[in-house]
């Protein structure tokens, strides 16, 4: 496969799949008559993270790469008040969606620190 396309060398974009597969799976608990409310929208707000950081990759400059990375974060934080809603629905339990709610505040952290060294110059993105 070629690296034609920056994104796929990026550890936060191979990070946000995974996050967003784990979504998806969480997801399918949730009760069949939600598929097209809350399941669709939590699926969409997933997909939205590491398509943002791809999106942006494409950007010609530093600061709009800058702008999709923080739609990409909020579309993180727009997962974990979904998931929190779930848990206040009585869909999901808070144990389930725990480890779920960590990994979001490391993808946050690693999203913000990639930004970061975009603005310090550090063309190589991620190490």
């Amino acid at each position: 496969m070629n690296d034609i396309f920056r994104f796929e060398k990026l550890i936060i974009w191979k990070d946000a799949i995974i996050f967003a597969k784990k979504v998806y799976v969480l997801a399918e608990k949730l009760p069949k008559h939600e598929l097209f409310g809350l399941i669709s929208q939590l699926k969409r707000a997933a997909v939205s993270i590491f398509s943002n950081i791809a999106e942006g990759s494409a950007s010609t400059t530093v600061n709009d790469f800058c702008h999709f990375l923080d739609i990409a974060i909020k579309s993180t934080t727009e997962v974990v008040a979904q998931l929190k809603f779930a848990v206040e629905m009585g869909y999901l339990e808070d144990k389930e969606i725990e480890p779920l709610y960590k990994e979001s505040q490391i993808l946050i952290k690693k999203i913000q620190s990639f930004k970061k060294s975009l603005r310090k110059g550090d063309n190589n993105g991620e190490k």
